[in-house]
């Protein structure tokens, strides 16, 4: 058996297609248009990459496009002002703060002063609890895309068996709720799981959210089993580096029946649902149905 590859970078691209649809529409209907604001404080490269990245895709879909990049000794009052500025702006729908923030910031009372409903990260304590109780909420970007690409290609979930490898905040906690918004069974394991190889041989839909290079075998994943890879992890090759997820890509496609790549995965749904996401809020913040199938 070799897996079928599930290619998110083909998905993020018709996602995007859509939003940007979706836009001109808001536009020419309602004479809105969606805005996303992306706070950077100091001058961590990958971060910068990052920025760069989501400030280009948005424009690409016809957003506005609001960036504020601040030095890395900038005061916890001054980030705050700011994001109370953001708050109160009409233009701007999504607010979102890059993270790592420098270490003399507080990064959970920097996240929870963003109006929730603008918090398109989906990372502030409000969010949490509703997407927890399972009321409408802001869905964090990775693991709104993971969810979208196993709809996509499973259609209904209910009833499989689900194990989530990895309990951050960021992604393995809400994927674990998604999952268990779409009737699967699951299981949250991780590095102290008793016998993570047999938890993971039940999975149906394996989910490997736990930044460890390739720590997942193919020996570890059920026959025919979907493979959610959200790991990128930068190895050394030679004098280069190369990336690879949390599973050994090789063996594992021997033994799934569908899997993501690394690169070219779960990474390029992030910023794309995070597009999503600021499109949904532009729309719940003027009372107008919201786009189908771009949030949950």
């Amino acid at each position: 058996m070799t897996a079928v590859r599930l290619d998110g970078k083909l998905f993020a691209a018709t996602l995007r297609a859509r939003i940007s649809d979706q836009v001109s529409h808001l536009r020419d209907a309602h004479g809105l248009t969606p805005g996303l604001a992306v706070v950077l404080v100091g001058e961590d490269p990958a971060s910068q990459v990052y920025v760069r990245a989501k400030g280009k895709q948005t424009v690409e879909v016809g957003m506005a496009s609001f960036e504020h990049k601040l030095a890395a000794e900038t005061s916890e009052a001054d980030l705050l002002a700011l994001i109370a500025r953001l708050n109160a702006d009409p233009k701007v729908h999504g607010i979102l703060v890059q993270l790592p923030l420098p270490a003399h910031l507080n990064s959970d009372l920097v996240i929870n002063s963003i109006d929730p409903a603008k918090d398109v990260d989906g990372f502030h304590i409000s969010n949490v609890g509703l997407l927890g109780t399972g009321q409408k909420a802001m869905v964090p970007c990775t693991p709104l895309g993971c969810l979208m690409m196993l709809r996509d290609h499973h259609g209904s979930l209910s009833g499989m068996e689900a194990v989530v490898v990895g309990r951050s905040n960021i992604v393995g906690k809400p994927m674990a709720q998604l999952l268990l918004g779409e009737s699967c069974t699951v299981t949250i394991a991780h590095s102290r799981t008793r016998d993570l190889a047999e938890t993971c041989r039940r999975a149906d839909i394996l989910v490997a959210a736990v930044g460890r290079p390739e720590m997942i075998p193919g020996d570890w994943v059920k026959p025919g089993a979907t493979v959610i890879d959200v790991g990128i992890n930068r190895i050394a090759a030679g004098e280069k580096t190369r990336l690879v997820g949390d599973v050994d890509y090789e063996s594992a496609a021997q033994v799934a029946g569908a899997i993501t790549p690394v690169p070219g995965g779960v990474g390029p749904m992030t910023i794309a649902c995070l597009l999503a996401n600021t499109l949904t809020a532009c729309c719940r913040a003027h009372g107008l149905p919201e786009p189908e199938g771009l949030t949950v």
